[in-house]
């Protein structure tokens, strides 16, 4: 073999060695749990049982895409496709809004498990299209990325996060791409003022009609 041949060979054996799997494998290792979780909740019976679960998995949901937003993604862009990285983003975005929906109901409420259903197959198809042959994770293999250091920042980065959340709790979720969307709290005020105003246009016509 030439010399250039065998020091072409060794770089890309040490580009490989040093790159792992490990952030993809972290990344995965979340998607396969919180998958269980999903199918735990699917056969829960009772209020309590699903209250814990769906509380889970928001947690794990609220952890994942803020390490993947803060650092897989960044890393990704510029290597992977702009528009795979981009659909990322606003997949993400779609589940923060149930999440945040799941997190101020109860299993209670009608369409509580709907939501959960629903933000799960959102879930099954994000994961789908980050693993697939070609997909996000397979652009930034083949883009050569430092898995192992990757893996290494997401990893501290995760338990940081799920200790902030042990001690304060749950972090409400933050869009990057809904920009005319605020998570947690504005429909819900925006229905409170309807409310308001119909009970002071009630009161009103009651007065009026008293006179």
């Amino acid at each position: 073999m030439p010399a250039a041949s065998r020091k072409s060979s060794a770089k890309k054996a040490a580009v490989k060695k040093s790159t792992g799997k490990d952030a993809i494998a972290l990344l995965k290792a979340d998607h396969r749990k919180v998958e269980k979780l999903f199918a735990a909740y699917e056969k829960a019976k009772g209020a309590d049982k699903k209250r814990t679960l769906a509380r889970q998995i928001c947690t794990e949901l609220v952890v994942h895409t803020s390490i993947e937003e803060e650092i897989f993604y960044p890393a990704c862009r510029g290597e992977a496709k702009d528009s795979t990285v981009n659909e990322a983003y606003v997949e993400h975005d779609g589940a923060k809004v149930l999440v945040t929906e799941i997190e101020a109901g109860d299993p209670d409420d009608e369409f509580f498990d709907a939501k959960v259903k629903v933000l799960s197959e959102e879930i099954k198809h994000h994961v789908k299209e980050e693993e697939r042959p070609g997909g996000l994770f397979a652009q930034a293999k083949k883009a050569g990325l430092d898995m192992a250091d990757l893996g290494k920042k997401l990893k501290a980065r995760k338990q940081q996060l799920l200790t902030g959340i042990e001690a304060d709790g749950l972090p409400q979720p933050e869009p990057r791409t809904f920009r005319e969307v605020e998570l947690g709290g504005g429909a819900r005020a925006e229905r409170e003022d309807g409310r308001s105003k119909r009970t002071k246009d009630e009161g009103v016509e009651a007065t009026i009609s008293a006179n």
